[in-house]
Formats: structure tokens, sequence, C-alpha cells
């Protein structure tokens, strides 16, 4: 019974380091240890005990479409990289041999088989007999693409300083330490120098002050015409294309039906977005449907004002991870970018669950180097629907790659 006793209080132990994982814990997790509860296949999941028990089955829901978003994200955003660390160059060139110095020595390899894999946008010279160093430059036609960048920059200018307007407008108090924005600097399509070049520009909008020795980013006015979320633009625009008011309910409730895919009509509603394997019972959408016509403070209040108990103040957590996505230019923030945010947008305490809760909004991914939260209704399948110039302007440059060169074949010694 002693012996029994104390197994069982091992089994507790090791049991309770499982009970609250951090949303950063269980992103960085593979899949198979991830505890979500959506998946389309069963992963077995083996938990330490005394007696080696039976393992325990769980359902997820994935969808694949969006997973794959991560994979073929991987060799454009190596190209885009690596033509920057050559654009940042003086010679508009860099060696082979100096790579490694830029990216380390592990990645140097993945930038290498870029290069020999994409003659039509990297162009290399040298390493004839070892004699002269291998330089890497971008062919003629790269380049001249490349040289529109400026341009895209400067019609993305106003969007971005709208966006960073909006990110502090939503904050508890107005304002954002530095280093937390430029965590995020690229998903907002920031240049390296905005500190230096962007910030100082518009005084009108933005200062940086000292809280507590640490930098933060402050906003100047409150613009109540720019506090308007994604989602409520996306409403006008749909209900202006649609005959009579979508944004009314009607005044019988039990007139209304029960939408089965979660969706409905009205002011306060979101669009859902469910895995095609996820079959919800009628118990499940009426709670769903009950959720969407409730009203909530705009995402733009600040947090204060409102109880975190408060059923409608829980919508609105929801509405805030909405719009802090919709900010972003792939509308994608990975997991540790999201976690930052806990104390300026005052996200739920339970962030992973509440996620998890509203899978029918975000999607969470384990594909790519780190894990990351899409928002679903940006996307059509692998597809990001609507796209700003910085992102159009990428596209075109990576598009390269797909067109032959002269060069296509050869194998070019980089090692």
């Amino acid at each position: 019974m002693q012996c029994r006793g104390r197994a069982m209080k091992t089994k507790l132990s090791l049991d309770s380091s499982f009970l609250q994982p951090t949303i950063s814990e269980v992103f960085a997790s593979t899949p198979i240890q991830n505890n979500f509860i959506f998946s389309t296949i069963f992963i077995q999941i083996m938990r330490k005990t005394t007696g080696g028990a039976r393992p325990k089955k769980k359902m997820y829901h994935r969808v694949h479409e969006l997973d794959k978003v991560m994979d073929f994200q991987k060799k454009p955003s190596l190209i885009l990289q690596l033509k920057s660390i050559i654009l940042n160059q003086k010679t508009q060139s860099i060696l082979v041999r100096d790579l490694e110095k830029e990216v380390g020595f592990v990645k140097k390899w993945d930038f290498m088989a870029v290069i020999e894999k994409y003659p039509s946008i990297f162009h290399v010279s040298g390493g004839d007999g070892n004699k002269t160093p291998i330089l890497v430059k971008l062919t003629e036609k790269a380049a001249k693409i490349a040289a529109e960048e400026g341009d895209v920059r400067q019609v993305m200018e106003p969007i971005i300083v709208n966006k960073l307007r909006k990110l502090l407008m939503m904050s508890i108090d107005c304002r954002v330490p530095l280093e937390k924005i430029e965590f995020i600097r690229s998903e907002l399509g920031l240049m390296r120098d905005f500190k230096e070049c962007l910030i100082p520009k518009y005084p009108e909008f933005f200062t940086v002050i000292d809280v507590n020795g640490f930098p933060y980013l402050n906003l100047e006015i409150w613009d109540s015409s720019i506090a308007v979320t994604a989602r409520e633009e996306k409403l006008v625009a749909v209900s202006s294309t649609l005959e009579g008011d979508v944004t009314n309910f009607g005044g019988d409730h039990k007139k209304v039906k029960i939408s089965k895919d979660g969706n409905f009509s009205g002011p306060f509603a979101f669009e859902m977005n469910f895995p095609v394997s996820f079959r919800p019972n009628m118990k499940y959408l009426e709670e769903v449907q009950k959720w969407q016509k409730m009203p909530f403070p705009s995402p733009y209040l600040s947090a204060r004002r409102f109880e975190p108990a408060d059923p409608k103040a829980r919508k609105r957590a929801v509405a805030v991870l909405h719009e802090v996505l919709s900010l972003t230019m792939e509308k994608r923030l990975n997991s540790a970018q999201l976690d930052a945010f806990h104390a300026e947008y005052q996200l739920p305490v339970k962030l992973l669950l509440c996620l998890v809760k509203h899978h029918g909004i975000f999607y969470m991914t384990n594909k790519g180097a780190k894990s990351t939260v899409l928002l679903k209704d940006a996307y059509n399948g692998i597809n990001l629907i609507e796209k700003c110039p910085l992102l159009r302007f990428n596209d075109k440059f990576v598009g390269l790659g797909c067109k032959r060169d002269d060069n296509a074949g050869k194998k070019i010694p980089l090692s």
C-alpha cells in the first residue's frame, strides 16, 4: 500500500507539469506534443506513468491549406532576405565567405542552396581555380526590379503610419515599447531604420518617451476617424453589395435559423471558417449564434473600462486579437510575437485556450521555423486574399525565380 501510494504521488506530480503551459511553451513543441483539440488525424500522446498506461488519443482538426502557407513561405523568405543583405553592401555584392558573418554558419548553407537554385536572381562570379573569391550579386533583371522598391516604400508609408497609429490607439495607455514594435517590424512592413527615418518624420503623430528607463512609442493625437476595425470595414463593404440591411437580425429571434457554419449577419458577428472535418452539433451552433449576436465594446476603447470576467469584455478580447493580426501584412504573427503584447492589449490570460475555443476565426500551425497564428478570413485556401503594395512587389521579385536563365542547370561550386 505504501509503495502504491508513493507511485500515485509520483504520477500526480508528473501530470501536474502539463496543467497550464504557456502559449509559447505549447507552440514551441512539435504537433505530436501539442494538446490542442483540433487536427484531422489521431495522434497518440504518451504520458509518463509508473505502470506504462495505454496511450490516449487526441483529435485535431487540421487545415492543410493553411499549413502549406508556412511551407511555401520558406524559400521566398530566404530569397528576399538575401536580396536585402546584398543591397545593404556598399558594393551591392557579397563574397560567399562573408555570408557566414551575416547569417551564421548553419543558415549560410540554406542561402547557398538558394543561390545555386535561382541563377535568374543571383549571379555568381569568381571561384576560378580557387584564385578569385566567389562573389554573389543580383542579376541585371533582378536589380532592375529591386530598384522599384523605393517607390513601393513611398506608397506604403502612409499605410504603415496608419497601422502604427492604430496599434497605439488599441493599447491601454496609447503607447507601446519600441522594442516590441521592432519585434514585429517586418510583419508590419517597416524598414530597418524606421526609428531614425519614419518616426521623426511624423511628430504630429508619434513621440518617443522614456518610461522607467525604456523607450516607448507614444501616440500624440487620438483620431476617431481611423478607430474602425478591419472587421467593420469588411461588413460595410459586404452590406453595400447586398440588398436590405445586413446589420439587422430581425425582431423575432425564433424565426432566425441556426447556421450550420456559424456565420450570421450582424454588426457584432465574426466570419467563421470551421475545418471541413469539424461537425458541430446543434447545441454548439446555438451557443455560437448567441455569441455572434452578443454586442461588445470596440477594440479601440481602453480595456481599463471593462471587467475581464464580463462576457462582452471576453468577446472584445477576440476582436482585439483579430484586429492586431489584421494590421500585419500577411495577417499572421508567430506565438512569441503575440505573447509579447499581453500587457499592452490586455490579452486573455489563457490566450492559448481563447485561440483554440475560437478556431473558426484563428488557426494555429507548427509549420515553418516558428509556431504561427493566422487569421482565417484573410485566406482563401493557401492564398492571401488582399495584398499590400509591398507584398505584391515581393511576389514580383521572387517570381523571377520561375523564369529560365542561361546559367540554369549549371552547378556552381560555392564551397
